[in-house]
């Protein structure tokens, strides 16, 4: 996966002046674009999309600078016009092109990544692998922004709204692994960038056929393969150290990669404050 992300971040540098197909370039790599997408977001810190822009507009800069036609820029980084452009320069530089070429800066540039794995053998992962049937996942749904560290304030506060008896309700309709009530996340963005909105559930697995009552959501999880990880420590630090050492280690070590599909995350003990627990995480995953 290292080899196939450097490959990538080349072909990026081939493709400043032209649109990247990601997709098929995943093809030719004999990964998923998914997959592709997950792990460049998890390993650099940005979605790809980002990496692309932030490339394109710190070479752009010298160009600016050098008092070409600001059309002719535009058009040379893929943009049908100067408005367009200057948007995409002012989010990367956080000036105009135009402040740009009367003062010369100031200009943040996106130098070229480079993926290593360091491999320090000092940390085994609890992990196996489960096959599962199609299921359904019922519960309380909410639309909340990606957040990569610490408690998400909106999924705290989704919590709060619930009443005690909504989780009694749930608890008593689940019917299958993972049992218990589940931290649900789905249609997050294929980038993973931060701030972007994903489904979260407070819910339940149940089989496939069971009927959904009318004032709850539902979210349904195909059948396939599940890579459980088990965690525990100090809530939410253990498991979104977890989370991101799937990506650094775990992925470019085993023969599986992300499928899409909702990730789950079951709370097997935890203290009464949340301060520490012991969870595991469900990630749908496929052969290699």
């Amino acid at each position: 996966m290292i080899d196939t992300l450097n490959r990538l971040v080349a072909a990026v540098e081939n493709h400043l002046d032209e649109e990247l197909d990601v997709a098929a370039f995943a093809v030719g790599a004999g990964t998923t674009e998914y997959h592709l997408r997950r792990m460049f977001s998890s390993l650099a810190g940005m979605p790809v999309s980002d990496y692309i822009r932030r490339r394109r507009m710190t070479v752009a800069a010298a160009d600016v600078i050098g008092g070409e036609d600001l059309l002719t820029i535009a058009v040379r980084y893929g943009y049908g016009s100067t408005e367009a452009f200057g948007r995409a320069f002012h989010t990367v530089h956080g000036v105009r092109p135009g402040d740009v070429r009367r003062a010369g800066g100031p200009l943040r540039s996106q130098a070229q990544l480079r993926f290593r794995l360091t491999v320090e053998g000092s940390t085994t992962m609890d992990a196996r692998i489960v096959d599962k049937p199609a299921f359904r996942l019922v519960g309380h749904a909410a639309r909340v922004p990606l957040v990569y560290e610490g408690i998400n304030p909106h999924i705290a506060e989704h919590i709060r709204s619930l009443p005690d008896s909504a989780f009694v309700r749930l608890e008593e309709l689940g019917t299958m692994d993972p049992s218990g009530v589940l931290q649900v996340s789905a249609d997050v963005d294929p980038g993973y960038a931060e701030g972007s909105e994903l489904t979260h559930m407070q819910g339940v697995a149940v089989g496939a056929d069971t009927d959904v009552p009318d004032d709850l959501d539902a979210i349904e999880a195909e059948a396939g393969s599940w890579a459980v990880f088990r965690t525990s420590g100090e809530h939410p630090k253990a498991l979104q150290d977890t989370m991101a050492a799937t990506a650094t280690e775990w992925f470019p070590s085993n023969p599986w990669r992300l499928r899409p599909g909702p990730s789950l995350v079951s709370y097997l003990d935890q203290a009464e404050d949340f301060s520490t627990a012991t969870c595991e995480l469900w990630l749908p995953v496929e052969r290699a």
